[in-house]
């Protein structure tokens, strides 16, 4: 095994004399920088497995240091060092992503346990990371961060994987459902066979349907040709619906026979095709409330929750936020031709006070912008355009913007409303002069039951006894 690469960071020459005597006379190899510049130089140049830096020097001090490691070497675990011993900093600097404080005088035996016990830390935090080797062929090449609320969702995959069991996936909007669902089908004995993914929130009830379902032709005024349901089309892989908590009830119930009975039969259809599929399914909803509520159906409920997976937000995992800028700098740095160093510590600071009502989705817009924007080689504050905080500070004239996940969720079935329902009014509309504004002729050839057709003529306030619109 390799010796260990331990820098050492102190303004003292004795401290670091005294640190590269303890520590090589048991096989370490020790670095030293005399600045908090100097370390950022090394820290640029080489990798190393723990840093040991003294909290107070001048110009850049130990905070600033242990900030600036967890962007460009948020692997390695930072022990800060200093004689101002005091709760209230012991606090700030584990806050802040240390692994752990020692307050001066220590002796060798002190500060050699807590180097050994970083190592072992970071040496499980390595065999609990995603799988090596052909990241692009396992699905966890997207997945970014080793905290213990993402190691934990790392390890469920695994379990899960090679079985076919069904899984329901929990999490809000931007925490990484999809990926979840890719990552299980990737590592099961189903890759290689279609992932299909169906967004149960963008097609309205009878199209989803003959989407899951398929039909025949000639089954209703519109079918001019067989179509093949995708849970035929999914055959040997696997089915992902998600946000499943938008289906109604009907189709629910419909669902749950697929689910029961293995087989499929076509709308129009009278032959049962059987289905070999592994069923996903995600929602952002509290489906218990749902249940409760009588929005969803229990029986489904179960049917569908048998491995939960529950996806933590971002901002229970802020440990790690300096994994994901960096991967995300990185990443729109390459796509924009830019040379972009990192984020200044002011940056750095605004993006961990944040919110993230749009978890790591959000982040990820927001450091796009931010790299696009930005005329320099550092983020700033001001380059970081995030909703809230920014909008008002800028005396923004857009109105309110959402900061928590349930506000987000309305604004955007507002916006989503707002996109179909002129959609919604083209279609009702051209449906009633094709048939001479007849309501049941209408409903029969767009594929509709009458009471659901008339129901969306009212949604739009559209008044068949004057033909024009309420």
């Amino acid at each position: 095994m390799s010796r260990p690469n331990v820098l050492v960071v102190d303004d003292e020459a004795v401290i670091r004399e005294g640190m590269r005597r303890i520590l090589e006379e048991r096989e370490y190899r020790v670095h030293s920088a005399d600045s908090g510049h100097a370390a950022l130089e090394r820290l640029q140049q080489d990798a190393f497995d723990v840093v040991i830096t003294d909290l107070k020097m001048p110009g850049m001090g130990g905070m600033e240091v242990l900030k600036a490691i967890r962007v460009l070497q948020p692997e390695v675990p930072v022990i800060v060092i200093t004689g101002y011993s005091a709760v209230e900093t012991a606090v700030e600097v584990m806050k802040n992503g240390a692994f752990d404080y020692l307050a001066k005088p220590f002796n060798p035996a002190q500060i050699v346990g807590m180097i050994e016990k970083a190592l072992e830390q970071k040496n499980f935090m390595i065999q609990s990371s995603p799988p090596a080797g052909d990241s692009e062929g396992n699905g966890f090449d997207l997945f970014i961060g080793n905290s213990p609320q993402i190691r934990q969702v790392y390890r469920r995959i695994l379990q899960v994987a090679p079985t076919d069991s069904t899984v329901l996936i929990h999490g809000e909007s931007g925490t990484g459902k999809e990926l979840v669902a890719r990552a299980i089908h990737s590592n099961s004995q189903r890759q290689g066979r279609p992932f299909i993914t169906v967004d149960c929130t963008s097609l309205a009830e009878t199209l989803l349907e003959s989407e899951l379902f398929g039909h025949v032709k000639g089954s209703f005024t519109g079918a001019f040709q067989t179509k093949t349901g995708l849970f035929e089309a999914a055959d040997g892989g696997t089915l992902f619906l998600d946000e499943i908590s938008n289906i109604c009830l009907t189709t629910q119930a419909k669902l749950l026979r697929v689910l029961q009975a293995r087989e499929v039969t076509p709308i129009g259809g009278t032959r049962p095709i059987p289905i070999n599929i592994r069923l996903i399914a995600a929602t952002n909803r509290d489906l218990k409330e749902m249940l409760r509520a009588g929005t969803f159906r229990e029986d489904l409920y179960f049917r569908l929750n048998i491995i939960p997976i529950q996806l933590p937000v971002l901002r229970e995992r802020k440990g790690d936020l300096p994994l994901l800028v960096s991967h995300f700098l990185g990443k729109f740095a390459r796509e924009t031709g830019k040379t972009i160093r990192g984020l200044t510590p002011g940056a750095m600071t605004s993006l961990e006070s944040y919110p993230f009502p749009g978890n790591v989705r959000e982040l990820e817009n927001i450091i796009e912008r931010a790299v696009v924007l930005t005329g320099g080689d550092l983020i700033r504050p001001e380059n970081l355009e995030m909703t809230g905080a920014q909008s008002l500070a800028c005396g923004s004239n857009f109105g309110a913007v959402p900061e928590t996940a349930e506000e987000l969720k309305e604004s955007k079935r507002r916006i989503r409303e707002e996109a179909v329902h002129p959609i919604e009014r083209a279609f009702v509309l051209d449906a009633l002069n094709r048939n001479g504004w007849n309501i049941t002729r209408a409903a029969l050839e767009v594929g509709m039951l009458r009471p659901n057709f008339q129901a969306l003529l009212k949604k739009q306030g559209i008044s068949v006894r004057d033909r024009s619109p309420a």
